[in-house]
């Protein structure tokens, strides 16, 4: 089918800002519509992650689209800050698009990160024309994924990355336009270079941030899921929600847990019953850059990659379904497509969770001397016979490194996804408890959290779980991990401080995986009080972290409890079939 494609059409918002747009117009009578809202670049969309239709599939298909640069990006008019704007330039940018004689009235969008969450803000607003949503690795709920994190603690690479090269952007916008300083941009790119050295000082110290960012000091001021995060959760205002969503996430994305989470909640409490009804959803073997499957530690096979997945062709049905209104589009499409690590297949699945799901504990145990993969530490289905502390330092000078797992670095630097951990398991603060040696196949698939039973010598402290497939060469991959900031260990909205050397139970969420665990593979989970950058560092005083300097941090020392009274334990989504 043939097209035009007209650039840089100026779309007039209510307040007067034009917002520039790539417009894409197949030949023929006027065609549905498919919207893309990007504050990178519109022309970046032949560079973007492979997990997004192909434009000339969706072109083929007889769909127009529109890639529009968000406020204050690029060629658009205004000034950008973070979400705020996003709702109503949207809800304006839909009643243009209907306008247009080369829209049939029926509107759809797509896209993956902050193209999501520019999704989920429209769909909030429920504008006229709006039909259905294609949200990729991206997040109904700010606070928890990926800024802060469903324990608290803040996600701060991806916060220190994303707000950096936000910075840098606006720096080469401005001197585009002939007023910015080549001096802020130099350090802006120096420090984009060389990451290390500033993601090392603590949220207060970010002296560039703070000043070339505009919203960095509201982030930093509201450490808690305070309103400021609940009037940007959609997720808190699902019911406003009344088109259907085809959800797309990787098991190692840093969104995956709101993936996965926002199909179950809006299949729950969506506004409309097509929304509940029709919303889908496709996990593979991803990050959130890199969507090959193919890793330095491990590699998932031919058919991990999304081109042999056809997430094209899953686009295109979706779309026709409910922007056509072809009721048979969707014909054969299971609404749960998951990759299946450990025997690296695609299944088709009825719905998440798997309905067939048990979730079974791993009861942690040992003699105390659990410190290093070399401790004593097991993990096993039978409830630990006698109690027994396993006792670590945590220095926020010295966290345990992070390494893969869920980050913003491509995958070919080795520093993301399913990364051999025995560096980490090496180190005395990171407590590790083993199953013996399988003899068949256990498959874990769906939702992993730890409960735990600590104390601590501080106030305030975090505990970190990780899941790893130990496989008979000796490599500990990781699969999934999860962090919890105690003084949230009861609400993310209302923090209370431990008293020192008081045992609580805490309950860490691990997030997300589907894997089977081969004969000849062990189970290991992890258990430490830092994941760095990850997530940033406890200074554990219990004062505000987003204020304190380097030197007001202390070294505190962490206790896991096990046994009958303490029953600590992993709980593990087990798949029997």
């Amino acid at each position: 089918m043939g097209f035009r494609v007209e650039r840089d059409v100026m779309v007039p918002m209510r307040d007067g800002v034009r917002l520039a747009a790539d417009v894409w117009i197949p030949d023929g009578d006027p065609a549905p519509t498919l919207l893309v809202r990007i504050p990178y670049g519109k022309m970046t969309f032949l560079t973007l992650s492979p997990t997004m239709p192909g434009i000339f599939g969706l072109l083929d298909a007889g769909y127009a689209v529109v890639w529009q640069d968000c406020r204050g990006t690029f060629a658009s008019e205004g000034e950008f800050t973070a979400f705020v704007d996003e709702p109503d330039d949207g809800v304006d940018t839909i009643a243009w698009v209907r306008e247009q004689p080369w829209c049939d009235g029926n509107v759809g969008m797509y896209g993956p990160s902050y193209m999501g969450i520019t999704q989920w803000a429209l769909a909030s607003r429920a504008p006229d024309g709006l039909k259905a949503l294609a949200p990729t690795t991206t997040a109904t709920d700010l606070y928890a994924h990926p800024w802060y994190s469903e324990g608290g603690a803040m996600s701060w690479h991806t916060v220190w990355v994303w707000n950096m090269r936000m910075a840098l952007l606006d720096a080469q916008r401005a001197l585009a336009a002939g007023r910015g300083d080549p001096q802020t941009l130099r350090a802006l790119v120096g420090s984009m270079a060389a990451p290390q050295a500033h993601l090392g000082a603590l949220p207060a110290e970010q002296d560039l941030l703070a000043k070339h960012v505009p919203w960095w000091s509201d982030w930093l001021a509201h450490p808690d899921r305070d309103s400021f995060w609940q009037e940007l959760s959609v997720g808190d205002r699902a019911d406003t929600v009344t088109v259907p969503a085809l959800n797309v996430g990787g098991w190692f994305d840093v969104y995956i847990g709101s993936t996965a989470r926002t199909y179950t909640q809006m299949k729950a409490e969506a506004g409309s019953a097509e929304a509940r009804d029709g919303q889908r959803l496709i996990i593979g073997p991803w990050d959130h850059i890199s969507s090959t499957g193919v890793y330095h530690d491990r590699r998932f096979g031919l058919g991990a990659d999304p081109l042999a997945a056809d997430l094209t062709g899953a686009h295109v049905r979706f779309f026709d379904r409910w922007l056509r209104g072809r009721t048979d589009a969707l014909d054969g499409m299971a609404p749960v497509r998951i990759f299946v690590m450990g025997i690296d297949q695609w299944r088709d699945e009825q719905d998440w969770p798997l309905p067939d799901t048990s979730y079974v504990d791993y009861f942690l145990d040992g003699a105390g001397a659990a410190n290093t993969a070399a401790g004593d530490g097991v993990l096993h289905t039978d409830p630990a016979s006698a109690e027994a502390t396993d006792t670590f330092t945590y220095d926020p000078a010295n966290p345990v490194p992070s390494l893969g797992g869920r980050m913003l670095l491509p995958a070919a630097a080795n520093a993301v996804g399913p990364v051999d951990q025995r560096p980490a398991e090496a180190r005395d603060d990171v407590l590790c408890f083993t199953t013996p040696v399988l003899d068949e196949p256990i498959e874990v698939t769906g939702h992993v959290s730890l409960v735990l039973h600590v104390a601590s010598s501080a106030r305030d402290t975090d505990f970190t779980g990780k899941l790893v497939d130990v496989h008979p060469d000796g490599r500990a991959l990781y699969l999934t991990d999860g962090i919890l900031r105690v003084r949230y260990r009861r609400s993310l909205a209302e923090p209370e401080l431990l008293e020192p050397e008081t045992v609580h139970e805490i309950t860490l969420d691990l997030s997300v995986t589907s894997n089977v665990f081969l004969p000849g593979h062990r189970i290991r989970l992890e258990v430490s009080s830092s994941n760095f950058p990850r997530y940033d560092r406890n200074t554990n005083t219990g004062a505000v972290i987003n204020t304190e300097t380097f030197d007001q941090a202390v070294v505190a020392t962490n206790r896991v409890l096990h046994g009958p009274q303490h029953p600590s334990r992993l709980v593990l989504p087990i798949i029997r079939r």
